[in-house]
């Protein structure tokens, strides 16, 4: 009986090699609670929306605990231009009157929210959507900037002071993915605040005792020389990023100054993504490159090209 000459070409390998590269990180984040902050272009887009909804329908799936946490700036600009309030912002935050509150709430809560609760829901039964006012997840008190050493009222934004993560670990338990707007209600004078998405995100992180902190953005990651040079620094010490902040945009500075608490604070990673790359958070959870800007807490090795000392098995 004559034996094949030639092994079948079976097109889908490759598939499968995909999914043997993802299978050291599905074992190490198994279980795992992550908090990503949805934001920027990604949330105006209609593809990358789609693309987030199922990166992270897949994490819930691969046996994480996703959180995600959001804000609403493009579309928050475009309701106030509606009602003719001009957008302002200082430091880096929105300057928020009480005008401009109520068009902050009903936005993040009414719109943003909802959209991105149905995208994840045409998976299956499962996002939850809440506010930081809900089950007093999220109190704060009012924030003043900074600027040129000076304090600056900025109206009705908020600065956490206190989580209750009560509601948000009962959904993760029940195997749902909350979703959660920023915005925050204060004890002391019972004003609800608008509390920055990035800021929000980090303190989630912290006090769910999450693995990892994901914030979407606009640009590819941390750049190690704005805007002399497009190089953008793959991974970084808390102690490195710190040193760094009083020279970075000011748009940037809620973004890495989260990250920063979050792994001084005792999450494993802080990640900045360019929310503008569908299924970047997929690429960088579950890809041996990895994409985007990486904080890591003081006392991990980086060498000259940027690894880390963790035996190859995070990027």
């Amino acid at each position: 009986m004559s034996q094949p000459t030639a092994t079948r070409k079976h097109t889908a390998l490759p598939k499968a090699r995909t999914l043997i590269e993802a299978l050291p990180w599905l074992t190490r984040h198994h279980g795992k609670t992550v908090v990503v902050k949805f934001g920027g272009n990604a949330m105006v887009d209609d593809e990358l929306k789609a693309a987030f909804a199922q990166d992270v329908v897949f994490l819930r799936h691969a046996g994480l605990r996703p959180v995600v946490v959001h804000g609403g700036g493009p579309q928050i600009s475009a309701q106030l231009d509606r009602h003719g309030l001009v957008s302002e912002f200082k430091a880096g935050l929105r300057v928020t009157t009480d005008d401009a509150m109520d068009v902050v709430r009903m936005v993040l809560a009414g719109q943003v929210q909802r959209e991105l609760v149905g995208l994840l829901n045409r998976h299956g039964p499962l996002a939850v959507g809440m506010t930081g006012e809900d089950a007093h997840l999220m109190s704060a008190t009012k924030h003043f900037a900074e600027i040129d050493g000076e304090r600056v009222d900025i109206g009705r934004v908020g600065q956490i002071t206190e989580i209750d993560t009560g509601a948000v670990r009962a959904l993760l338990d029940d195997g749902r993915i909350p979703v959660v707007s920023s915005i925050a209600r204060s004890a002391d004078d019972g004003h609800v605040y608008n509390v920055n998405a990035d800021t929000a995100a980090a303190a989630l992180a912290v006090a769910l005792g999450a693995e990892t902190l994901m914030v979407l953005t606009d640009v590819e990651g941390l750049y190690a020389d704005w805007p002399n040079s497009d190089e953008v620094i793959s991974k970084l010490t808390a102690s490195q990023l710190e040193k760094l902040l009083p020279e970075l945009a000011s748009g940037m500075v809620p973004k890495m100054e989260g990250c920063l608490y979050a792994v001084r604070h005792g999450v494993t990673t802080a990640r900045v993504l360019d929310g503008r790359v569908p299924h970047s958070i997929l690429l960088e959870i579950f890809t041996d490159e990895g994409i985007g800007t990486m904080v890591l807490p003081d006392g991990t090795v980086i060498d000259d090209k940027g690894n880390d000392g963790d035996k190859g098995e995070d990027q």
